[in-house]
């Protein structure tokens, strides 16, 4: 038998999920992330997961594996001393920035703090100007002698970042060398490999926080990679990347600023394949675990994917606050609620939820661990919504009375009210969270959310989502079978792909084309090199391209698709037109007789998606539907609620709302007004009934 493994790190429980590419058969699994070394709860999930199903890991041929820890590591600023060597006079750029305050009201702003303090800053004598001819020569001593400085300070990674060197990088090549040569032990992120794009703020910015995780990513990936062989694991590990695609090891260990958004970007690829499989073209991602909830638009069955992106934000929901990183990264919105968000009085006396999280340590308060602190899953357990001897199937049972105390006492007597509606409260001020933040994103995009069905996922997600869905008015909300693990099996549906980018400034007029398409032939090369290299089976690999374009004088650029044949002076009026094109369709509108600018050429290679059928995909052990009935709370009082098992259900089945449908990674909640349906790929399907 041949079998791939998906592995998904959250932030309270790693979610494993296995397939049988022989007789299509998937298996999942869930155990809790352990810390500080979240490895050894992959290898513990690995055995059970086997064990559980009677498997080998001889037979396991391939490992997908997506993991939160770089973000976290940017985030707790919990990466390596690195420094950064730059131009001289240009060692301020990261605390420059861009010079604009994202609340201009705000007269105490924080801003985003440089992840290299000014004492590790170095600027070398060398000078590059704008079109790539170098006007100084690198002082190689010099050179030696700052890096020996810093060195001297402690610093274990360095960045290397000089000016236009997206254009010319030989200064930087020629300094890493030397670099290699006489300080062997350090990391080094060089920025023509980093990020070779127009943008000097930006393109520092990212190689630093390259090397700022380097040290951290490589460890914790070759850590990972020696304990799956002691283990038995013979085959290849792929790691995703944060725009939904699969990288090797190697490429994650050089690159792993490419894996900030790692985990949530699986998925958005399950939704991708979901949506392909229920013939939903436009769906609204709903993903929902222990520590944040996401979500994702895709349109016309295409994530979107953006190249404007910010880690470790200020303020969560302001643009500019964080820091820039140019990279490809599927287009989300993210908030701190989760199942293990900490409910909380604020300064005004008002019900908060999160962002604070109880993780898996010391957990919520159900979890009859350490935690003391109500949670969104204590809320859940407290309104019935889930089951106290069927949490993960039953392999977890849940304190209910513990639960209880804990709202009580934060919540409950505090605010002079009962315990329910404290649970009540918590419950819906997540769902309104999470539906407004859904809201503005969407409609940000000139979207109506109206439009979009939604798909829910995680642990939390399917507990949350029918009560979301009815805020944005979802016409229907899809539960895909593995729901509560399917970040994990989204891993497993996506291509390995490499992005490769060079910037060429100029006005279409005016572009030589016998060096754009020298450009684009180096890029595209190394792109399709990388993605041979990742597996021996990629002998279909297609390629992209795309240009970054803009109105000569503009700011921002809007990425347009081109097709993939020789460029030449005829192509003038076609990239025209599509850059008019994709410009009306954003904006509403074109400006005429304006010359139009080419900033930044994108070629992606990509193979072939992994198949996946999910006919035999739920593995249940029981056949009773009707599992029985208990109390639920839905807002007012108490209600008896039938409860189904989710393995049970046949194709065609009809259920009415309310009602509970629970399966071992999650539970379902669908309200009054609501029709269950399940389709012929084991998805749950709930019509929303508006009244």
């Amino acid at each position: 038998m041949a079998y791939r493994l998906g592995i998904d790190i959250g932030g309270t429980f790693t979610d494993l999920v296995l397939v049988n590419d022989e007789d299509h058969k998937i298996y999942f699994g869930k155990t809790l992330t352990t810390y500080p070394d979240p490895t050894l709860g992959i290898i513990s999930g690995v055995d059970e997961i086997l064990n559980t199903h009677d498997k080998n890991i001889c037979e396991v041929k391939g490992i997908v594996h997506g993991t939160t820890l770089v973000t976290n590591a940017v985030i707790e600023r919990k990466g390596a001393v690195t420094g950064l060597v730059t131009t001289k006079n240009f060692e301020d750029v990261l605390e420059i920035g861009r010079e604009m305050r994202y609340d201009i009201y705000d007269i105490f702003i924080t801003m985003p703090k440089p992840l290299v303090p000014g004492d590790l800053r170095v600027g070398v004598t060398e000078r590059v100007n704008h079109i790539g001819q170098i006007i100084q020569k690198m002082d190689e001593n010099d050179l030696i002698e700052q890096v020996n400085k810093l060195t001297n300070k402690g610093i274990k990674s360095l960045a290397i970042s000089f000016l236009h060197s997206y254009i010319n990088p030989e200064h930087e090549k020629k300094a890493e060398q030397i670099i290699q040569k006489y300080f062997p032990d350090l990391y080094i992120s060089v920025s023509s490999d980093i990020m070779p794009e127009i943008r000097e703020y930006e393109r520092t910015s990212a190689s630093v926080m390259n090397a700022y995780v380097q040290p951290l990513a490589t460890d914790y990936l070759k850590n990972l990679e020696s304990r799956l062989k002691y283990l038995g694991f013979q085959g290849q590990l792929h790691i995703m990347d944060s725009a939904g695609r699969l990288t090797s090891v190697d490429g994650a260990a050089k690159y792993p600023v490419q894996l900030l958004e790692s985990g949530p970007a699986g998925g958005t690829m399950a939704g991708v394949y979901f949506g392909e499989l229920t013939q939903k073209r436009d769906i609204l991602t709903f993903d929902m675990g222990g520590t944040t909830a996401k979500a994702s638009v895709i349109k016309n069955l295409e994530p979107t994917i953006t190249h404007h992106f910010e880690a470790a934000r200020e303020k969560r929901f302001k643009k500019g606050s964080g820091l820039p990183v140019r990279i490809p990264v599927v287009d989300m919105i993210e908030i701190g609620a989760g199942g293990g968000s900490i409910a909380h009085l604020n300064h005004l006396g008002l019900l908060t939820v999160g962002p604070e999280s109880a993780s898996s340590v010391p957990g919520p308060a159900c979890y009859d661990r350490e935690g003391r602190l109500p949670t969104v899953t204590d809320a859940d357990l407290v309104l019935g919504y889930l089951n106290p001897v069927y949490f993960l199937g039953g392999t977890m049972r849940l304190n209910v009375e513990r639960a209880k105390d804990s709202i009580e006492e934060f919540i409950a007597k505090p605010l002079n009210i009962s315990i329910e509606e404290a649970a009540w409260g918590i419950h819906r001020v997540v769902n309104e969270n999470m539906a407004n933040a859904a809201r503005v994103h969407v409609i940000e995009k000139g979207l109506d959310p109206r439009h979009f069905s939604m798909m829910a996922f995680g642990g939390a997600g399917p507990v949350h989502s029918f009560h979301t869905s009815r805020l944005l008015y979802s016409p229907e909300l899809i539960i895909p079978s593995g729901a509560g693990v399917l970040s994990a099996l989204g891993f497993l549906v996506s291509p390995i792909a490499k992005e490769e980018i060079c910037s060429y400034v100029s006005v279409l007029s005016d572009i030589n084309w016998k060096v754009l398409n020298e450009k684009i032939k180096l890029i595209t090369d190394k792109a399709v090199t990388f993605v041979k290299d990742c597996a021996t089976d990629q002998d279909k690999i297609s390629t992209t391209l795309s240009c970054e374009m803009r109105y000569i004088g503009q700011g921002h650029e809007i990425a347009v698709k081109i097709p993939f044949t020789f460029l030449n002076k005829e192509s003038e009026p076609q990239l025209k037109q599509l850059f008019e094109s994709a410009y009306e369709k954003q904006y509403g509108r074109i400006i005429n007789n304006m010359k139009i600018e080419a900033i930044t050429w994108r070629v992606l290679a990509h193979g072939p998606k992994a198949k996946l059928k999910i006919e035999q995909s739920v593995i249940g052990d029981s056949q009773i539907l009707h599992k029985g009935n208990r109390k639920v709370f839905w807002g007012k009082q108490y209600e008896d609620t039938p409860v189904y098992n989710r393995y049970a259900l046949k194709t065609g089945d009809i259920l009415e709302g309310p009602c509970i449908i629970e399966e071992f990674e999650s539970t379902t909640v669908v309200g009054h007004a609501a029709s269950v349906t399940t389709d012929e790929y084991k998805n749950i399907i709930i019509q929303n009934h508006y009244l």
